[in-house]
């Protein structure tokens, strides 16, 4: 089974020659050649590879009190974690609070929040992020 490297410099070579058949300088086969190996070895994810939607139930809660998070995932495999975010300053940081995509591409858990404030969360599921979501703590 050829590696992507190999279908790189295969890509490569293929175009070097076609370039020198035809005429063309040395500059335009290497520049041929080094495109078609940057397009061959670099992935593109789709675009609707992944999706992931978000409702937190209460969204005012008291300090300690359980918030229900739950969504719906498009795209993303069955047993995949999701974890919970929230914002800290301008960073994501990740909770202790999460569990796998179900059968039906659902997810459920619970979560406390000690801190009064306002919370601004969302959910993590490999390189797949939720639109965020606020919980306002008393």
């Amino acid at each position: 089974m050829a590696t992507p490297r190999r279908i790189a410099r295969i890509l490569a070579a293929g175009a070097l020659s076609a370039a020198l058949l035809t005429g063309g300088g040395v500059a335009t086969a290497t520049a041929t050649a080094a495109t078609s190996a940057a397009t061959a070895a670099t992935p593109t994810p789709s675009a609707a590879a992944g999706e992931i939607s978000l409702k937190a139930t209460p969204t005012e809660v008291k300090a300690g009190e359980k918030v229900t998070f739950t969504g719906r995932t498009k795209g993303l495999p069955i047993g995949t974690t999701v974890v919970l975010q929230h914002k800290n300053g301008s960073k994501w940081t990740t909770l202790h609070a999460n569990t796998l995509i179900k059968q039906g591409s659902s997810f459920s858990f619970d979560n406390t929040f000690k801190n009064k404030g306002k919370e601004e969360l969302r959910v993590k599921a490999g390189d797949w992020t939720s639109p965020s979501t606020t919980v306002i703590v008393h």
